[in-house]
């Protein structure tokens, strides 16, 4: 009798089928595995996906770096000189530091927070002002919903152009009304407005009540000179932006005459170490999801080799009757391992189309929601596979208990149950 014999299969499923109460309770405990196994699954991968939603267009490989107050007396200097950045330190980086891939120096009107007098028709918004290169946009993307953002023509030319938030635009101008090529005031000095924009899902450091201007134009509207108040810098993603910023640190130290273990003078913030954080947070969710999902399963699995146990004791007469007739171990062993893989798998689909339903709701309930991370929470085909091997591969194991059990029969047992 081969593995495809029609005979065979009918007995698999006559057995099963004999007492469907039992078997649907049965099948229950190997469901109910799937669909936690699925869930947790589906829900890392829910919660990566919301994390990529939220730094989409924003660079992993980057950092920030300004200039502070020294804090240790050196070379002559009392602690506490504040040092200020300069397009020169851009140059000088770039040159001397090769894992650098490109600088977007910045400069902000009224100290690192504050707002300045933007003013139209009387109306006034108070936003943040900078003074950007169009690199800016490498490192955080905006999103424009109107216009354009700043481009290389308007740095070259000095043009007095801007780019306004969405809600610098509802405090300056009426709803409804056109911006695009209206004029803006900065401290007294027209501005004419290019774009629009709107902050992404993602990090955003300036929010939407802020203004962006080329830097060249700020630099001569302003009187700032070469000074910078910060530096965007984006690292060649085949290097460490940990190493990089050590070089820059260094590099800067030198320069400034500041003592080498004073740790206060530059300041830097690492947006890889989030991105790395954040991966490595999922993927313990997921190996977590993945170990909880197996040992429930398991459990699931033991519970259908009870059940066969039972089975195995009252059909002692038949497999005693079928040894007697020359059913060979291997034969009688086969059948009850084939009837733990198909009561094993057969409940393993309908936990997978339930799983993969709640998916599904939850993505309509949470997948657009901005206050939590969660988008798409989906199982990939290779999670897929390896769980149902997993699956067919535990209820082979556990079948051997009872189909070892039923080899053990003999013909006389048939007889002494009669």
């Amino acid at each position: 009798m081969g593995l495809f014999d029609k005979d065979l299969w009918s007995e698999v499923f006559s057995t099963l089928t004999k007492n469907m109460l039992r078997t649907i309770l049965t099948t229950l405990g190997v469901i109910f595995a799937i669909i936690i196994l699925i869930l947790l699954l589906g829900a890392t991968t829910g919660m990566s996906n919301g994390f990529n939603k939220i730094f989409a267009g924003t660079a992993a490989n980057s950092m920030f770096m300004w200039s502070q107050s020294t804090s240790i007396a050196y070379g002559g200097f009392e602690r506490g000189r504040h040092i200020d950045f300069t397009l020169e330190d851009v140059e000088m980086i770039k040159r001397q530091v090769d894992e650098v891939e490109l600088i977007s120096p910045r400069i902000q009107l009224g100290d690192f927070g504050g707002t300045s007098s933007v003013m139209r028709n009387g109306q006034s918004s108070g936003s943040s002002v900078y003074g950007d290169y169009p690199t800016i946009d490498q490192v955080s993307k905006k999103r424009i919903v109107e216009g354009r953002f700043l481009n290389q023509n308007d740095m070259d030319q000095a043009k007095k152009v801007c780019v306004i938030g969405v809600d610098t635009y509802k405090l300056l101008f009426n709803k409804g009304e056109n911006a695009i090529g209206k004029t803006i005031q900065i401290n007294g000095i027209y501005f004419s407005v290019i774009g629009i924009f709107k902050k992404n899902d993602n990090i955003n450091f300036e929010g939407e009540n802020a203004v962006f201007v080329p830097f060249s134009t700020f630099q001569r509207a302003f009187n700032t000179g070469d000074k910078i108040g910060w530096m965007a810098i984006l690292v060649d993603p085949d290097k460490e932006v940990s190493v990089a910023e050590t070089k820059i640190k260094s590099l800067m130290k030198q320069k400034y005459n500041v003592h080498p273990d004073d740790i206060r003078a530059f300041g830097s913030f690492d947006l890889s170490e989030i991105f790395k954080g954040i991966s490595a947070f999922t993927l313990v969710l997921q190996g977590f999801a993945f170990f909880v999902g197996i040992f429930t399963l398991l459990a699931g699995v033991i519970a259908v080799s009870n059940i066969l146990l039972i089975t195995v004791k009252e059909r002692t007469n038949e497999i005693g009757v079928r040894r007697a007739l020359g059913a060979t171990p291997k034969i009688i062993k086969r059948q009850i391992i084939l009837e733990s893989i198909v009561l094993t798998t057969f409940a393993g689909l309908i936990g997978f189309v339930i799983s993969v339903a709640l998916l599904h709701l939850l993505d309509y309930k949470f997948g657009s929601s901005s206050d939590f991370p969660f988008t798409n929470p989906t199982v990939g085909i290779g999670q897929i596979v390896i769980s149902f091997i997993l699956m067919v591969g535990l209820s082979m194991l556990i079948g051997l208990i009872p189909a070892n059990r039923a080899v053990k029969i003999k013909p006389i047992e048939a007889l002494r149950e009669e």
